[in-house]
C-alpha cells in the first residue's frame, strides 16, 4: 500500500519537471552560436534532410518537455520510429554533439563568471563565499590566529585517480571539444568583429566539423596504459601549474604586502594519489609489469616538468654577484656540483658569468634530467634530495638581500617538488581479499617453490612490484595496499604475510595496508576489525614507524546497492562517527578515504558541502576521496574551475574542524537520533522489497541497458566480477548506477527515501531536520539533483521492457512519493527551484537527453523482441551512440 502524501496545501503535487530559470545572455549567445555552427555542419555533411529530422525531433522533445502537450511524446516517438538506422545514428550523433558543445559553452561560462568575480575586487579583498582565505579568516575567528595558521599547516588533501568506466567519450573528442573551447574563449575575451571574427568563426566551424566527424565510439577498449595517460594529460594540462598557484594565491593573501618577500606561510597541502595502474580488484588487465610501467610514466612526466620549470627559475635568476653575492652554503653546493661532472659545470658557468644563484639552478636541472634518465653519477637519489639543494638556494637569496627572487619563481618550483616529488602520483594498489585468501591457501599446499596458481605468481609479482616502485621513486611512490571487502582483522595480516613471502622476508617492501568497508555488514563490524588489527606485530610496526597514522576506507557505492541510498548514507555516517572514537580512544591519527564516485548512487554531489555535514573530528584537517571518470574531466579539466574546486574542498577540510560546524553536527546528531533509525529501517525494507523481489536481476537487465553497457569499450576493467545476471551481488556499483540514468530513472540515487519521508509522518519534523541537520539537508538536496535529471513519462518506456508491471509500479510509485516529500520539505514549487546554477544546466539539456533516450528506447526494443536478427549490430551500434549522447547530456552519470 502506498504511504500518504504531504497535505495538498504544502505543494504542487502535479509538478514533475525541474524548474525554470532564465540563461544569462553571454551563455545563452555561446550556446545559440555553436548551435547555429552545428547546424551548418549537418546540412553540409547530410543535407537538409538530416537538418529537418533533428529540428524536427528537436521541437516536439521542446514541446514534449515543457509544455501540457500530452501528444508530443508519442509524436515524437512516432517520428523516430520512423527512421531508418542509419539515420537514427546520425541524429543520435547530432544530438550527442550538441550535448558535448552545451558542455563547452557551460563550463567557460564558469570560467567567465569567477574570472568577472575576481577582475570586481581589490586586491587583498575576497569575494564573500567558500574561498580559501576566507575559511582561514573564518576559522581564525572562531580559535584565534595562531590555532588557524596551525592547522592550515597540518592541512592536506588527497584526490586519488581512478580509472573507473565512467567517462564514455573518446579522448580524440575530448581532444576537439578542448579546441573548441579555447576558441569560445578567444571570442569572449579577443574577438569583437571584423575580420578577427571572421577567423574564429572558421576555425570554430572546422573544429566542430571535425567533432562531428570523429568516430564517438572506440574501436576498442582502452588499455590501462590509455588510461594512466588520460589522467597524465590532465597533471600536464592544469594540475602542474594550478596547485602551486593556489598555494601562492592563499599566501599573497595571508602575507599582504610582504607577500614574496618573506617565507611563505603556506605549506603545500596536496598530493595526489592513483589507481590507475594499481587497482587489480577484478581487472585481470593489471598485472605487476603494468604497475611498474604505469609508475615509471607518472615519474617520467614529474621529472619532465620539474626539469622544465627548473630551467624557467634559472633562466630568469641573472643577479650579479656583486650585487647578490651567493653564500658559502651556496659556495660549497656549487663546488659538490662540481665534483660530480667538471666539464657540465664549466659550460654551465660560461653561460652563467657572475651568476652564481642561476649556474647552481641549471645544474639542478640537469641533474632532474639525469635522474629522469636513469644516469645514476649525475641523477638525484630522492626528491628529498633536490628539495635540499633548492632551500640553499633561496636562504643564500635571501641572505643576499634578493627576497623577492627567493620567494618568487623558486618557491613556485619548491612547491611543485614538495607536491609532486619524482613520482607524480602515489600509486595504491587494490586487491580483493578473496584473492589474497585464496594465495595463502595455495601456498600453504605447495610452498613458494611449488607449483602455484597463476594467480597466486601475480599475487607475488604485485608485491614486488611494489618494491621495484620504492626502490626507484622512493616509498612514497607506492606504500597503500587497498583490500576490497576486509571483513576480518586476518584480511589485512593476510597483506603483511604475502609481502614477507613474497621477499622471502628480506628487504621487503614497506606497506600500510588499508582495510575498505563497503557493504553493511562490514561497515557495521568496522571498529571491531580495526581493534583486531591493532593486535598485529606489524601494525604496530608501522604504527611506531608513521607516528601512530592509520587509513580507513568506506565504499559509498557497494554500501549504496546493498542497503539503497538512504540506508547507506546513514550507515556511512555512524560507521565514521564509531571509527573517530575508535581512533581518539587508541591515540590514532585518522584519516578516512571517501570511495565516492560521480554520480548520485555513488557518494557523488558537492564534495565541499558534503564535507561540512561529516560527524565531528572525523575530518580533522585530512581530506582523501576518489575522484572517477568524468568527473576528473569537469573539475580539473580547466585551471580556473581546477583552482576553485581545489580551493572549495581545502576550505571545508579547514571549516569541518571549525567549533561552530562541529557544535552544530554533534547537536543535529543527537537531536535527530530517532528520525534517523527510522528513515534508516523503512528506507532499507522498501529498497529490499525491490531489489530482493524474485526475478528483480534479469528483470533489470531487461529495462535498462544493463548488458549493452558492458559492451561499450570506455574502461579496462569488467562491468562484474564473474558472476551472471542471475545475481546482483557480484555487478559492479558502476553499471548498476550507469544503468539507471541511462534509463532516466536514478533509482540508485533515491529510492526508498519517499517511503522513509512518509513514514515519520511529521512534516514538521522533516523541515526542521532539513534546517539543522547537515546530513539530512545535504541528502535531500542530492536527491532533488537526482529527481531532476529523472523523467517519469521516459521511466514508463523503459520499465514496460519487462513483463513485471508490480516491480514497475513500485519505482512508479516511489519516484512519484519521493518528489513530492522534497518538495514538501524544501517548501518548493518544482525541482530545482531554488538552486538557480543547477536548475538551468538541467534545463539547457533535458528536452534533447529526452530525444535521445526515445531513440534509445528504439534500440532497445528492437533488441529485446529480437523481431529483426539481422540489424542487430546495428541496433547494438545505435544504442551504444546513444549511451555516449545520454551520458553527455547527465553529465554525473557514474
Amino acid at each position: 500500500m502506498t504511504a500518504p502524501l504531504p497535505p495538498s496545501d504544502t505543494v504542487q503535487s502535479s509538478t514533475t519537471s525541474p524548474a525554470s530559470h532564465e540563461v544569462p545572455e553571454p551563455l545563452r549567445n555561446d550556446v545559440r552560436v555553436l548551435g547555429e555552427f552545428l547546424g551548418r555542419v549537418l546540412r553540409e555533411a547530410g543535407g537538409d534532410d538530416l537538418l529537418a529530422d533533428v529540428e524536427r525531433l528537436r521541437e516536439l522533445a521542446i514541446r514534449a518537455h515543457n509544455g501540457p502537450d500530452a501528444g508530443a511524446l508519442a509524436e515524437a516517438e512516432e517520428l523516430v520510429a520512423g527512421f531508418s538506422l542509419s539515420r537514427a545514428e546520425e541524429v543520435a550523433r547530432a544530438f550527442t554533439c550538441y550535448f558535448h558543445l552545451a558542455n563547452t559553452a557551460e563550463e567557460f561560462h564558469r570560467v567567465r563568471v569567477l574570472r568577472d568575480r575576481e577582475a570586481n575586487l581589490l586586491p587583498h579583498h575576497l569575494a564573500p563565499d567558500d574561498s580559501l582565505p576566507s575559511a582561514v579568516a573564518q576559522l581564525a575567528d572562531e580559535v584565534g590566529e595562531d590555532v588557524a595558521r596551525q592547522r592550515l599547516a597540518e592541512l592536506e588533501f588527497r584526490p586519488v585517480f581512478t580509472a573507473h568506466p565512467t567517462e564514455a567519450r573518446r579522448r580524440a573528442v575530448s581532444g576537439a571539444i578542448r579546441r573548441i573551447a579555447e576558441l569560445v574563449a578567444e571570442r569572449d575575451l579577443r574577438y569583437t568583429g571584423g575580420m578577427s571574427l571572421a577567423e574564429n568563426d572558421r576555425r570554430l566551424l572546422s573544429e566542430i566539423d571535425t567533432l562531428w566527424r570523429t568516430a564517438p565510439l572506440r574501436e576498442a577498449k582502452p588499455s590501462v596504459l590509455d588510461e594512466v595517460r588520460t589522467v597524465i594529460n590532465v597533471f600536464e594540462a592544469t594540475l602542474a601549474d594550478v596547485l602551486p598557484a593556489v598555494y601562492r594565491r592563499l599566501d599573497d593573501w595571508l602575507l599582504a604586502d610582504a607577500a614574496g618577500t618573506t617565507a611563505p606561510a603556506v605549506r603545500s597541502f596536496a598530493r595526489l594519489g592513483t589507481w590507475i595502474g594499481g587497482d587489480r580488484d577484478g581487472n585481470p588487465n593489471v598485472t605487476a609489469e603494468i604497475t611498474e610501467t604505469a609508475a615509471a610514466m607518472a615519474s617520467e612526466h614529474a621529472l619532465l616538468e620539474l626539469e622544465s620549470s627548473a630551467r624557467k627559475t634559472a633562466h630568469g635568476l641573472t643577479l650579479d654577484a656583486s650585487g647578490t653575492p651567493g653564500s658559502a652554503e651556496l659556495s660549497a653546493l656549487w663546488q659538490r656540483q662540481r665534483g660530480l661532472s667538471a666539464a657540465l659545470a664549466a659550460r654551465i658557468a660560461g653561460d652563467a658569468p657572475n651568476e652564481p644563484h642561476r649556474r647552481v639552478v641549471y645544474f639542478l636541472a640537469e641533474r632532474i634530467a639525469a635522474t629522469r634518465t636513469r644516469n645514476a653519477d649525475l641523477g638525484y637519489g630522492a626528491a628529498s634530495e633536490l628539495e635540499a639543494d633548492l632551500a640553499v638556494v633561496q636562504r643564500s637569496l635571501a641572505e643576499a638581500g634578493a627576497t623577492r627572487s627567493a620567494y618568487g619563481d623558486l618557491q613556485r618550483l619548491i612547491w611543485q617538488v614538495q607536491t609532486f616529488g619524482f613520482h607524480l602520483a602515489e600509486l595504491e594498489v587494490r586487491q580483493h581479499s578473496q584473492v589474497h585468501e585464496g594465495a595463502l591457501a595455495d601456498l600453504a599446499k605447495n610452498g613458494v617453490d611449488g607449483t602455484l596458481e597463476p594467480r597466486t605468481v601475480e599475487v607475488l609479482d604485485t608485491f614486488r612490484a611494489i618494491g621495484a616502485v620504492q626502490r626507484r621513486y622512493g616509498v612514497l611512490a607506492a606504500r597503500r595496499y587497498i583490500v576490497s571487502f576486509t571483513q576480518s582483522a586476518e584480511h589485512l595480516a593476510a597483506v603483511y604475510q604475502l609481502a614477507e613471502i613474497a621477499f622471502a622476508g628480506v628487504d621487503a617492501p614497506i606497506i600500510d595496508a588499508v582495510p575498505l568497508f563497503e557493504t553493511f555488514a562490514d561497515l557495521e563490524a568496522s571498529v571491531d576489525i580495526l581493534e583486531g588489527a591493532l593486535a598485529l606485530p606489524q601494525v604496530q610496526r608501522r604504527l611506531a614507524e608513521n607516528g601512530r597514522r592509520v587509513e580507513v576506507m568506506l565504499g559509498y557505492s557497494d554500501s549504496s546497492k546493498d542497503v539503497g541510498p538512504v540506508s547507506a548514507t546513514l550507515t556511512l555516517d555512524t560507521a565514521q562517527r564509531r571509527i573517530t572514537e575508535w581512533a581518539r580512544r587508541n591515540d590514532i591519527v585518522l584519516t578516512l578515504f571517501h570511495g565516492r564516485g560521480g554520480a548520485l548512487g555513488r557518494g557523488g554531489g558537492p564534495a565541499n558541502r558534503a564535507l561540512l555535514a561529516q560527524p565531528p573530528g572525523s575530518v580533522d584537517g585530512r581530506f582523501k576521496l576518489t575522484e572517477q571518470g568524468e568527473v576528473i574531466f569537469a573539475r580539473y579539466g580547466d585551471p580556473v574551475i581546477a583552482a576553485r574546486h581545489i580551493e572549495q574542498v581545502a576550505a571545508a577540510t579547514l571549516l569541518a574542524g571549525a567549533p561552530s560546524v562541529e557544535r552544530r553536527n554533534s547537536a543535529a546528531t543527537e537531536r535527530f537520533t530517532a528520525l534517523a533509525a527510522q528513515l534508516d529501517e523503512s528506507s532499507r525494507t522498501r529498497f529490499h522489497e525491490l531489489v530482493k523481489a524474485p526475478g528483480f536481476p534479469q528483470w533489470f537487465a531487461e529495462v535498462t541497458p544493463l548488458e549493452e553497457v558492458g559492451l561499450l569499450p570506455i574502461g579496462s576493467r569488467p562491468a562484474r566480477r564473474g558472476l551472471s545476471v542471475e545475481s546482483l551481488d557480484d555487478l559492479r556499483a558502476i553499471p548498476w548506477v550507469f544503468s539507471w540514468s541511462q534509463a532516466r530513472i536514478n533509482l540508485a540515487g533515491w529510492y526508498g527515501l519517499g517511503t522513509a519521508l512518509a513514514a515519520t509522518d511529521d512534516l514538521d519534523e522533516l523541515r526542521e531536520a532539513y534546517a539543522q541537520w547537515p546530513l539530512f539537508t545535504t541528502m535531500i538536496d542530492n536527491v532533488e539533483m537526482s529527481l531532476a535529471k529523472t523523467d517519469e513519462r521516459i521511466a514508463e518506456r523503459y520499465l514496460a521492457l519487462g513483463d513485471r508491471d508490480d516491480l514497475a509500479q513500485l519505482i512508479l510509485e516511489e519516484m512519484a512519493l519521493t518528489r513530492q516529500w522534497v518538495l514538501a520539505i524544501t517548501q518548493s514549487e518544482a525541482i530545482l527551484s531554488r538552486r538557480r546554477i543547477l536548475g538551468r544546466a538541467v534545463q539547457l539539456r533535458s528536452p534533447y537527453v529526452d530525444a535521445l533516450s526515445l531513440l534509445q528506447l528504439r534500440a532497445l526494443r528492437g533488441l529485446r523482441t529480437g523481431e529483426a536478427p539481422e540489424q542487430a549490430s546495428d541496433l547494438r551500434r545505435l544504442l551504444l551512440l546513444t549511451v555516449n549522447g545520454v551520458a553527455a547530456g547527465l553529465q554525473n552519470t557514474g
